[in-house]
């Protein structure tokens, strides 16, 4: 497997695990947000976020999100566009019990909102070193040469 291809199965593999990305409007002077992507594997490229109609991302647009995966082995800047989502079947589809309880009215708050994120480019580092590349930075050893192959910047 190409170090590319690699990298981007990484990516998709650790964001299904622990789907939770800061999320921010470029351009905006206001600080990111954490939000929970849902995911649907038939769509790398894009993925969906609930939130509500005053929320600080609701009016959409270019946006950037910053991902750590769990074990902090991988990180990835995205970017992309976020579109309110208006097909009632996505928004169903996602739709649990974990996500009703932040709707008062349920599946039919009146202040839900779907948005849904276009992927543009990512950069995504590996941060997984191996056992040698361990111990070098254990001793002050030069360990760049291990990780040059473990950055991609690549479309999504």
């Amino acid at each position: 497997m190409s170090n590319e291809v690699d990298i981007r199965h990484r990516f998709w593999t650790e964001l299904a695990q622990s789907p939770f990305l800061m999320v921010g409007l470029q351009g905006s002077h206001e600080h990111s947000l954490p939000m929970t992507a849902q995911l649907d594997p038939g769509a790398n490229h894009c993925f969906w976020f609930y939130t509500t109609k005053d929320n600080r991302l609701a009016a959409g647009g270019p946006a950037m999100a910053q991902f750590s995966g769990k074990g902090h082995h991988l990180f990835a800047c995205i970017d992309g566009t976020l579109t309110t989502e208006n097909d009632p079947a996505v928004i169903d589809r996602y739709w649990t019990h974990d996500v009703a309880s932040w709707y008062p009215g349920g599946r039919q708050d009146p202040n839900l909102q779907m948005l849904r994120f276009d992927l543009g480019h990512a950069e995504i580092w590996r941060a997984d070193m191996s056992l040698g590349g361990m111990f070098k930075q254990m001793f002050g050893g030069d360990v760049r040469a291990e990780m040059r192959d473990k950055h991609v910047e690549i479309p999504l």
